[in-house]
């Protein structure tokens, strides 16, 4: 899960795929990154940790990084919160980029659409919680898509 500073939106993804992944008895690795790391080392967003906590959801524990061309060969998917996102990682990686399995989190669940989820982080409190749930709906679409792919 990959967004801008990886505090608000790819915090509340990476926690919300985790736990459905959980539920679901998948062996997934899950984790959330950055493209600009400018908040290095920090934990997510008070916001962002208040809205999963609401929903059952442990966010506080997560610390935020910049993504890396290792995460590119490591990750079987990656899914990013907005076009600006797939842009700064263009700019980060070049073409290697099209090579990779990563799309916008919301075509999961409305292919072709280009949906972004928006940055909470310019914002009131207030909007953290549409965010979630529009994000929820993407892992939701995630595992969907999943049990579609291995059903025999």
């Amino acid at each position: 899960m990959v967004c801008l500073g990886n505090i608000c939106r790819s915090p509340i993804a990476h926690g919300i795929l985790e736990k459905m992944a959980q539920e679901h008895g998948l062996n997934w690795e899950i984790d959330s990154a950055g493209t600009n790391g400018f908040h290095n080392g920090e934990h997510p967003h008070p916001h962002s940790i208040s809205v999963c906590a609401k929903h059952g959801i442990d966010i506080s524990k997560q610390v935020s990084r910049k993504i890396t061309r290792e995460d590119l060969d490591h990750y079987d998917q990656i899914f990013c919160m907005a076009r600006e996102v797939l842009v700064e990682m263009e700019g980060l990686f070049g073409s290697a980029i099209h090579q990779k399995h990563i799309r916008l989190l919301m075509d999961v669940e409305n292919p072709g659409k280009g949906e972004d989820v928006p940055d909470p982080w310019y914002g009131p409190a207030s909007g953290f919680q549409p965010v979630y749930e529009q994000i929820h709906r993407g892992c939701k679409a995630i595992i969907q898509e999943q049990k579609i792919n291995t059903t025999p």
